[in-house]
Formats: C-alpha cells, structure tokens, sequence
C-alpha cells in the first residue's frame, strides 16, 4: 500500500533572544547572511529589534523544518524571507534552494506566526502542499 502524501507540514522553534542580541553585538557583519536587507530594516526600526530578529530567526527554522529539509548545502538563511503585509501580518517568501526544495515537494503556501517576548522568540510555519510531490527514482 502505498504511503499516503501529507499535504500539511508543520515546523516550530523557540530561540533565545539573548542569542540573536549576542550575535548581533560580537559579529553583527554575519547578521547578512542570516537576515535579508529588508528584514534588517525592518528591525532596526522597532524598538525591541532583537526580540523581532530573534522572531523572523525562529520562523525560518520553523520554515525550514516544515518543507522538511532542515538547512543543507547550498541552502542560506536568507532564502527564507519574513516579510510583513499592509495588515501586518508575517509572510514568507522562498527563495534559491529552498524554493526549489519546497515546489519539488509541492508546497503551494507557507503560513507563519511569530510571537515573541523579553526573553523568547517562537515562530510556528505551516506548509500546504498543493501539489503531489516529484517522485524521485
């Protein structure tokens, strides 16, 4: 019998805001490889920036673990984009290797939702696949 596709995958992941702050301060020339130039704006004008760098950092993980791949080669932090819509809710936008990775296992739309406080970040993604997954041989 052959396996059934799933057509909803979920991620979540929880960070520290201490860390993402940490980064930001001793390497904050990495936070470009993390974050896209719009993501980084976006924070520097909030005033709790690193609990909002903190948020979109566990939403791509959370992302990446609903397409199911976790980060692997050729795969950058910032071909998972957090984007945030007039009404202000967050977005996600897929590119290079994770989009391909995501259209090969016919995911259609990610939703995310990010929560965060003084000390905690959580994100929850969850993908829906529109389309039946390529079969590889």
């Amino acid at each position: 019998m052959p396996e059934p596709e799933l057509r909803i995958r979920v991620g979540i992941d929880i960070v520290g805001v201490e860390r993402v702050a940490r980064l930001a301060s001793e390497h904050s020339a990495s936070l470009d490889t993390v974050f896209t130039p719009a993501e980084l704006e976006y924070c520097a004008g909030k005033r709790r920036r690193d609990e909002h760098l903190a948020a979109r950092f566990a939403a791509k993980e959370a992302v990446l673990k609903a397409v199911g791949t976790g980060l692997r080669a050729r795969m950058h932090w910032t071909d998972v984009e957090i984007v945030r819509a007039p009404s202000g809710q967050p977005g996600v936008l897929l590119h290079g290797e994770v989009a391909e990775c995501a259209r090969r296992r016919g995911i259609g739309n990610i939703e995310v939702s990010l929560s965060h406080s003084a000390g905690l970040a959580v994100a929850e993604a969850v993908a829906v696949c529109s389309e039946p997954a390529e079969r590889v041989a």
